[in-house]
């Protein structure tokens, strides 16, 4: 089972970040397009953007493409200016691109200085949280990206609404889902997007657990994509982003390729179930295989925290529980025992 709504926004976003860093890397000015206001359309995907260069590449969409009569001659002049447009898409024209129903927006269009479009475009490519924020009219940009969103680059213009609007996109960040807003800081109006990649696990095998687990993801809000084959399986590992989970339940080593693609990438949450005797034999492979002593110290297995867990829906939460403790740094023991603070 794949997610094709996740599957196809999480692909789109990549694709425009591996854009923008190719660019930036060739030195190659760009432009972007974002959602200022709108008003209609029922519900849309927050963080929607549009990039492009002077000669006409372009990455990214803006409602689907219905408004491109407006967003694509503003990407054109936002590479060296930034400038605003308005638009409107009738019922029959958002209906057919899939949107809910009609409406309009406010789309603003402005220069990504290559400093700004190279952290932003790695960000969004290897699928870690990031963060553009501009003041309304486009004038000035500030870029964050990576874990934490620690990787600053560019300014709004003075250091108070500098770090207001860090700690908002941080905060932002921590909630877990991609959001836009617009609004005023210290007397600065700004447009801020904040991209949340959405978790997919990958399950590699059936079963009672696999059922668990795919019931676990949907509570957790995670996208899920099951294989019981090989050649999907690592098609689905080559996709992984930063954030994505591989829970390995089929022992056959034919599935070793899946491991090997993923701990060679260096990419997402790396797991594999088993015993502790499975285990070893599967390290034994993976090392013949030229997987080195680093590379094998990526890979979670037995996946899951010590919980005792005895039935499919039981090891389902244990598993999940550790992607949970190792992207929070934490043990995963309990909370009475921990001196840290409580929570994420």
């Amino acid at each position: 089972m794949v997610d094709m709504g996740k599957t196809d926004e999480t692909r789109q976003r990549r694709q425009a970040g591996e854009a923008l860093r190719r660019w930036a890397a060739q030195g190659r000015s760009s432009g972007v397009v974002r959602v200022l206001e709108r008003h209609g359309f029922g519900t849309v995907a927050t963080g929607q953007l549009l990039a492009g260069t002077a000669d006409g590449e372009r990455a990214g969409s803006v409602f689907e493409g219905t408004m491109d009569t407006v967003a694509l001659p503003l990407l054109d002049s936002a590479v060296t200016m930034p400038g605003t447009a308005k638009g409107h898409v009738t019922e029959p024209d958002a209906l057919a691109a899939g949107l809910a129903c009609s409406g309009g927006a406010q789309l603003l269009g402005h220069p990504l200085p290559l400093p700004a479009a190279a952290t932003l475009g790695t960000s969004l490519a290897e699928g870690e949280p990031c963060a553009l924020a501009s003041t309304a009219d486009g004038s000035a940009v500030l870029v964050a990206g990576g874990t934490g969103l620690t990787q600053v680059v560019g300014t709004l213009g003075a250091p108070e609404v500098d770090q207001m609007v860090l700690s908002r996109m941080r905060q932002l960040a921590r909630i877990g889902a991609t959001a836009t807003e617009q609004g005023e800081v210290a007397g600065t109006s700004v447009l801020v997007d904040v991209w949340v990649p959405v978790t997919t696990m990958l399950i590699v095998g059936g079963g009672a657990i696999g059922t668990a687990l795919s019931a676990q993801c949907e509570l957790l809000g995670w996208a899920v994509r099951t294989e019981t084959e090989l050649e999907p399986a690592v098609a689905g590992a080559k996709e992984f982003t930063a954030v994505d989970v591989l829970a390995l339940l089929d022992h056959g080593p034919a599935f070793d390729a899946v491991l090997v693609e993923l701990l060679r990438s260096g990419r997402g949450f790396c797991g594999a179930l088993g015993s502790r005797h499975t285990q070893e034999v599967r390290r034994r492979r993976l090392r013949a295989a030229g997987i080195t002593e680093e590379e094998l110290a990526r890979l979670h297995g037995p996946m899951g925290l010590d919980l005792g867990a005895s039935t499919p829906a039981e090891t389902a939460v244990s598993l999940v529980a550790e992607v949970i403790a190792v992207r929070r740094g934490r043990s995963g023991g309990p909370l009475a025992a921990a001196a840290g603070r409580i929570g994420g």
